[in-house]
C-alpha cells in the first residue's frame, strides 16, 4: 500500500500543470451557467475595473509565433530571452512597444509595474491585432483557431466590455465565451 501510495504521488507530482501568476486580478460576476472552458487553446482577454485590457495566450508553441507575428505587424523586435519570458507570462496589458521593456524586468518588478492596459480605440487598436495574431498562431501550430474568453471584473466598465465584444464582431469573430463565476442555481419556491 505505502509503494502505491508513493506512485501515485510521484504520478501526480509528474504530470500536474502548474498555470504561471496572473498579472490582473479579475472579480468575475456570478451566473448560473454550467458550460466549462476548455483546458487548453485558449486566449484570454481580461478587462479590469480601471478599463484596462489584457491579453492572454495558453498555448506556449503558439505564444512563441505569436510574439513574432505582432511583433513584425508594429516593427518591434524581441531578443531570444524576451521571447523565453513572454512564453512564461500569463497575460499582459501594455502596448506592443512598450512590451520589450515590461520582459526585461524581473518577475518581482513586473509584478510591481502598473500596466496600464492593451490600446482598444479606433486609432490604436492593437488588441485585434493580438487576436487575429493568435488565431493564426494556433491554427498554424494545432490545426484550429483558439477559443477566445473575456474576463470581466464584476465592476468592469460595461462600455469597455462593449467595445471589446465590438472589436471582436468587427473581425468576424462571432464565437467567444464570457467568463462567471458559478453561483449556485435558483431554487424553485412553492408546490
Amino acid at each position: 500500500m505505502v509503494d502505491l501510495a508513493f506512485l501515485l504521488v510521484t504520478f501526480f507530482m509528474l504530470t500536474t500543470k502548474f498555470a504561471p501568476a496572473e498579472e490582473l486580478v479579475v472579480d468575475t460576476p456570478a451566473s448560473v451557467s454550467e458550460l466549462r472552458l476548455p483546458e487548453s487553446h485558449v486566449i484570454m482577454i481580461s478587462i479590469d475595473k480601471d478599463k484596462r485590457v489584457f491579453f492572454g495566450m495558453d498555448d506556449l508553441k503558439a505564444k512563441a509565433d505569436l510574439l513574432s507575428r505582432v511583433g513584425q505587424q508594429y516593427g518591434v523586435s524581441f531578443n531570444t530571452d524576451q521571447n523565453k519570458k513572454f512564453t512564461s507570462i500569463a497575460s499582459f496589458g501594455v502596448p506592443v512597444q512598450q512590451l520589450p521593456g515590461l520582459l526585461d524586468l524581473e518577475t518581482e518588478q513586473r509584478k510591481e509595474f502598473k500596466q496600464g492596459g492593451i490600446p482598444i480605440d479606433s486609432t490604436n487598436n492593437q488588441l485585434s491585432a493580438w487576436v487575429k495574431a493568435a488565431q493564426s498562431a494556433s491554427y498554424a501550430a494545432f490545426g484550429k483557431p483558439a477559443y477566445i474568453a473575456i474576463r470581466g471584473d464584476g465592476a468592469a466598465d460595461v462600455p469597455t466590455v462593449l467595445r471589446v465584444i465590438k472589436l471582436l464582431q468587427d473581425d468576424n469573430i462571432n464565437s467567444f465565451n464570457l467568463i462567471t463565476d458559478l453561483e449556485g442555481k435558483p431554487s424553485v419556491a412553492g408546490n
